[in-house]
């Protein structure tokens, strides 16, 4: 301790003259930063509005810009040939729905669950009810058996 009193007292006038050069240099250049923000408040106000619109313009395209969905919704019919006729008596005796025999007829058509689904304008989970409900009916438990029953029993063509 008695080596860095005899430093400072040594010292004095050095240390006295960095605080006092360290605060003078704070002064000027904080008065400066003031004078540059009074010179240039305009440019500053007009940057900090491009800023603001360029950021709202981006957000407004983004959402211009987004694809819209639209429904269309169509009736979808499946051509049967002339000289088939359909079996009305094994439709009602299977208690055979007019939806499930849609999805019967593109089942055969080879659509997967998925496309019939976009085809008759309804979710991937009812197709699959109606497949479910169709093999209880049937009592089948592939598509393909599906087909083959129902041709057999002249459900579809």
């Amino acid at each position: 301790m008695p080596g860095s009193t005899n430093f400072l007292t040594k010292n004095k006038s050095i240390i006295l003259y960095g605080v006092f050069l360290a605060v003078l240099l704070f002064l000027l250049k904080w008065l400066e930063l003031r004078f540059l923000i009074i010179n240039h408040a305009l440019e500053i106000y007009a940057g900090s509005i491009a800023i603001i619109f360029t950021a709202l313009g981006i957000w407004l395209a983004l959402k211009l810009t987004k694809p819209k969905t639209i429904l269309i919704e169509k009736e979808v019919f499946i051509e049967q040939p002339e000289n088939f006729i359909l079996n009305e008596t094994a439709l009602a005796k299977l208690n055979i729905s007019k939806r499930e025999l849609e999805v019967l007829k593109l089942m055969s058509e080879g659509l997967s669950n998925q496309e019939i689904a976009e085809q008759l304008f309804v979710t991937l989970n009812t197709i699959k009810t109606h497949n479910a409900r169709l093999f209880e009916k049937l009592e089948v438990k592939r598509r393909t058996q599906a087909v083959e029953t129902a041709k057999k029993l002249n459900l579809i063509a």
